[in-house]
């Protein structure tokens, strides 16, 4: 999990509450954008970065791994030439479905309003 710098010193979670500590870890603009997509299945990095046009390569590639830090998503190498990096959801991330499904549909709602 990715804690505060003072919790990181201490080993100890000082999270005010249990939302507190859900959106430090998913809380970032990109992460649940790439959440969502890799909701759908395993996608590679450039696939990703089609996917999410707004993003640049240095904040993908920085969210992507405090995902895999955080074991929200797995990152698998081939050894291959070109190399070849697939990230996927790992069974913990799997378990973010519902809430980003209904982020989701929160969403839609106020982009429907917005058009209103």
């Amino acid at each position: 999990m990715t804690y505060r710098k003072s919790d990181k010193q201490t080993n100890k979670s000082h999270y005010g509450c249990a939302v507190e500590a859900a959106l430090d870890v998913i809380g970032n603009k990109w992460k649940g954008v790439i959440l969502f997509h890799l909701l759908s299945g395993t996608k590679r990095f450039n696939e990703l970065r089609r996917l999410i046009p707004n993003v640049t390569q240095r904040m993908l590639t920085l969210q992507l791994r405090e995902l895999e830090k955080d074991s929200i998503i797995i990152r698998t190498v081939y050894p291959q030439i070109p190399p070849k990096v697939e990230y996927s959801l790992t069974g913990f991330g799997q378990s973010l479905k519902p809430v980003i499904s209904s982020l989701k549909e929160w969403g839609t709602i106020i982009m429907e309003r917005e058009n209103a």
